[in-house]
């Protein structure tokens, strides 16, 4: 009795025991391997008791070196190396920290300066390094003292870092989305696509967020005093070289648009790029000083990250190049950045190629484990048993939506982004899929949702990279020498709390609004603008003619008629009358010698 009842719910049965493993502790890539591999030998002896429902035997387990080879053999999955490598080159290449202090003297200034400056270099680093450590770890190292220098709250100053790492979660070339799309079955450039615009959005609502707070609490975050800002202020000259900018973009895209198209407006704002850096490079080489040092440094610093991203992703979303291809030339990229600014060398290359390699292999084992799981739970039809839950959850498409949202987000507490993908996804998108929700869509949502997996405890990864970095006992200032207090774990967690619910919110924006991610489709085809013409065919002779006659008199002439299909032989004679038999031995449908039937003897009743 008690072993048919285990034989008949093996499916939640292996999935709780999965959750188990994981709480204990093991790692995830051996607890999927272990677990599957022991709910085989369970479900091939219980196969005789369960009624129908197992469909596992000794010799199943011959297909798992075909399985394995199909992980192995993945190209898709060959971009995650690369832009693995890129992060760490450009990390490496002291990019974030030019960027960090350019953008923290241009909103000086303003009160919450430095944290709008640490967003904005957060989504910066994002799109070209797609790595949530990298990015942390690096603003932690370089703004927090900085933010503390000036008086920043911890708690806000702990937020903004972690938050802002996490935006490498969603920006493209995300990794997560790379893992997401192939999970899903799903193309990565649209998967790129449909996440940039919900992407960007969060960034906005985090520093729609600082302004909020820096009006209210204006003590929590300070503007930087005048002393702080080495490069002046030179904001008009800014303004002068970006409206420059803007100029030789809309003439430049007017003078292309006959010639290239969809791509004009790509290609003119490349050239405006390219004029107003060499313009900028010159004016501080020359030292004509045309432009504030404020403008030089923005311009210098900003522009080739911006190019790397358009490298990167612009390639891929004009589709001259897969995300394998746009992440192999970010590597590339980001190595010419590094020996630009004499940043590259042997050690460098060395410690990134080291970490690429780890997770690399983190991943790849992971996915191995996956599918010795996967083999075993659809074996017990568990794929079945969790389409069927939840596909009756009441209120449908939306209903499945936010149970769905709610599972990852409370999941998220004990695991992950790269188990969460390998583990959840593939049971998830059937349901998806059988309810009609576009799965690139579900892809973002789950992967918003999944930020969430770095901002709490207990495993809050993006917390615990800058708690590595984070002064733990007093310290001396080494600019204004005063004695400067530790940040306490509990900060950095109690800072976190605004964003993950601002993530929360987000994940609620882009559920109510599917049209920000549903644009990677492009513009929907008006069916009344088709016109669809089928073209004369000569070749067929009148072999084919007087189609026509099988509709009206009213024929065209020649036998045509008003499909624009050309003559069909015999069998368009009129209605009533025998087809005529073919010339030159054709078979009696009237299928004339040129279609290639032309040498075949007539056919004949013996």
């Amino acid at each position: 009795m008690i072993l048919e009842l285990i034989a008949q719910n093996m499916a939640p049965i292996m999935f709780l025991s999965l959750i188990g493993f994981l709480l204990l502790g093991y790692p995830v890539a051996f607890a999927l391997a272990a677990n599957g591999l022991l709910f085989f030998f369970v479900g091939v002896e219980l196969a005789p008791l369960s009624g129908g429902s197992i469909n596992l035997s000794w010799p199943l387990l011959n297909a798992m070196p075909e399985r394995f080879w199909g992980v192995l053999s993945n190209e898709t999955l060959l971009a995650i190396p690369f832009f693995t490598f890129m992060g760490i080159v450009l990390e490496k290449s002291g990019m974030a920290e030019d960027l960090l202090d350019t953008i923290g003297q241009l909103f000086g200034p303003v009160r919450g300066g430095l944290a709008y400056a640490v967003i904005i270099v957060g989504a910066l680093l994002a799109a070209t390094t797609g790595v949530v450590a990298a990015s942390v770890i690096a603003m932690g190292l370089i703004s927090l003292p900085i933010m503390l220098r000036y008086g920043y709250d911890r708690r806000i100053a702990s937020g903004v870092i972690a938050a802002s790492g996490t935006l490498a979660q969603i920006i493209p070339p995300s990794l997560v989305l790379i893992v997401l799309a192939d999970q899903l079955g799903r193309s990565v450039g649209d998967m790129y696509k449909g996440a940039l615009i919900p992407g960007m959005v969060l960034t906005g609502i985090y520093l729609g967020y600082v302004a909020v707070v820096s009006i209210f609490r204006p003590n929590m975050m300070p503007a930087l005093p005048k002393e702080a800002r080495t490069l002046g202020s030179g904001v008009t000259s800014l303004a002068v070289i970006l409206a420059l900018g803007v100029a030789i973009f809309l003439f430049a895209r007017d003078w292309m648009d006959a010639s290239h198209g969809g791509n004009a407006g790509i290609l003119a704002a490349g050239l405006a790029v390219i004029v107003v850096y060499a313009l900028a490079v010159l004016d501080k080489a020359l030292k004509i000083n045309l432009m504030s040092r404020l403008a030089q440094q923005v311009v210098i610093v900003l522009i080739p990250p911006l190019a790397l991203i358009f490298l990167v992703l612009g390639t891929i979303f004009l589709g001259v190049a897969t995300p394998t291809e746009g992440g192999a030339m970010g590597a590339m990229g980001a190595l010419i950045l590094s020996a630009v600014k004499s940043r590259l060398s042997m050690a460098v290359v060395r410690d990134a190629l080291a970490a690429t390699t780890r997770l690399s292999a983190f991943v790849m084992f992971i996915l191995l484990g996956a599918r010795v799981f996967s083999l075993t739970f659809y074996g017990v039809n568990g794929h079945l048993w969790v389409e069927h839950l939840l596909t009756s959850l009441p209120g449908g498409e939306m209903g499945f939506l936010i149970v769905v949202s709610l599972l990852v987000f409370f999941l998220a507490f004990f695991l992950d982004f790269f188990e969460l993908a390998f583990i959840i996804v593939p049971l998830l998108a059937p349901a998806a899929e059988k309810l009609g929700i576009d799965l690139i869509w579900f892809g973002v949502i789950l992967g918003v949702n999944m930020q969430t997996s770095f901002m709490h405890p207990p495993f809050g990864f993006a917390l615990f990279f800058l708690r590595s970095v984070a002064p733990k006992s007093a310290y001396v200032d080494k600019v204004t020498g005063k004695m400067t207090d530790p940040v306490k774990t509990s900060q950095i967690y109690w800072g976190a709390v605004p964003f993950v619910f601002i993530q929360i919110v987000m994940i609620g924006i882009v559920i109510a609004f599917p049209g920000m991610v549903m644009h990677y489709k492009g513009k929907p085809i008006d069916p009344s603008t088709v016109q669809m013409t089928l073209p004369d065919m000569p070749g067929l002779g009148g072999g084919f003619g007087g189609l026509g006659g099988l509709g009206a008199p009213g024929a065209a002439p020649g036998g045509g008629n008003s499909l624009g299909l050309p003559p069909l032989g015999g069998l368009g004679a009129p209605m009533g009358q025998p087809a005529e038999p073919p010339q030159g031995g054709g078979a009696s449908l009237g299928i004339p010698a040129p279609m290639g039937l032309g040498g075949l003897p007539p056919v004949t009743g013996n």
